[in-house]
């Protein structure tokens, strides 16, 4: 294997992490704060997904279908939180884990239902349809540094969002003690029903950015949902620091996996969130 070879794999490792980032904050948020098992939340990717193709297809533009497509999957998410989540909150998490599990059969009969159950594909925008050379025979897509430098940036908003803003130090504190801050006179459901259209926004993004360079099929929620859960086992539950360095373990340690162990491959991730449990059992920024 070649240095260049090495650096396309990193760079489409990082890429994947940073997608993998965008999904499992707002799941390491509403699990941390909110207490929620949400196995629902891969449907918000898979939303994303299906609304940017259906989208572009109506306005022929990348662009606007994912300006369309993040409101309406913020709308979803407030919705479902609404006449769903609010009953969950003093519940225990075998009834969690029944109703979100229940939430993804009746999004992916409703996914079958509007768009059908073939496979999709969404166009890559002509103005970062380009390549740069890295060698005289290799090159590597523009799309895909756009990607990461997209999440890169939503990654350091969201980042400075919990850590420098005075909602954020609300949200922080709902995660340590949400009696208190019931107790301050904060509208505690309100932040939750915040948190939770957060977390199906940036699922929905990441699902809409990631459309032009993977194929749309039944069944990508779940899958993105899988690996996300490792993300936020690894980086320790609540903590978006831990959400990012995990992602990018996990998106690297994928990605080479597959090359340097292509029999075992599908392990690789399993192996790492193991080893990382014998050291921290919490995660990586896990708390007490």
């Amino acid at each position: 294997m070649t240095l260049t070879h090495l650096l396309i794999q990193a760079l489409n490792g990082v890429q994947y992490g940073f997608l993998l980032f965008l999904v499992s904050s707002g799941l390491t948020l509403v699990f941390g704060i909110m207490g929620i098992i949400n196995l629902a939340h891969g449907a918000f990717y898979m939303l994303g997904a299906y609304l940017c193709w259906w989208l572009t297809g109506l306005t022929g533009n990348l662009w606007a279908a994912i300006l369309l497509g993040v409101p309406i999957a913020v709308l979803v998410g407030l919705l479902i939180e609404r006449f769903g989540i609010v009953f969950l909150y003093k519940r225990d998490h075998l009834y969690q884990v029944l109703l979100t599990y229940g939430l993804i059969l009746i999004l992916n009969e409703t996914r079958s239902l509007l768009w059908g159950d073939d496979v999709h594909a969404v166009a890559v925008p002509a103005a970062l349809a380009g390549s740069i050379p890295l060698t005289d025979i290799q090159v590597y897509p523009v799309y895909r540094l756009f990607i990461s430098l997209v999440c890169l940036l939503l990654a350091g908003g969201l980042y400075g969002l919990i850590q420098r803003t005075r909602l954020g130090m609300i949200i922080r504190a709902g995660a340590v003690d949400r009696e208190m801050v019931g107790a301050l006179g904060i509208d505690i459901r309100a932040l939750f029903a915040g948190v939770f259209a957060l977390g199906a926004g940036l699922a929905a993004f990441a699902g809409m950015i990631a459309a032009p360079v993977q194929s749309i099929y039944p069944g990508i929620g779940e899958d993105i949902l899988i690996v996300s859960f490792v993300v936020v086992v690894i980086g320790g539950i609540g903590s978006i620091k831990g959400a990012f360095v995990g992602a990018m373990l996990v998106g690297l340690a994928d990605t080479f996996g597959a090359i340097l162990l292509p029999v075992g491959s599908g392990t690789v991730i399993y192996a790492v969130m193991a080893l990382v449990l014998l050291w921290r059992p919490r995660g990586l920024f896990g708390r007490a």
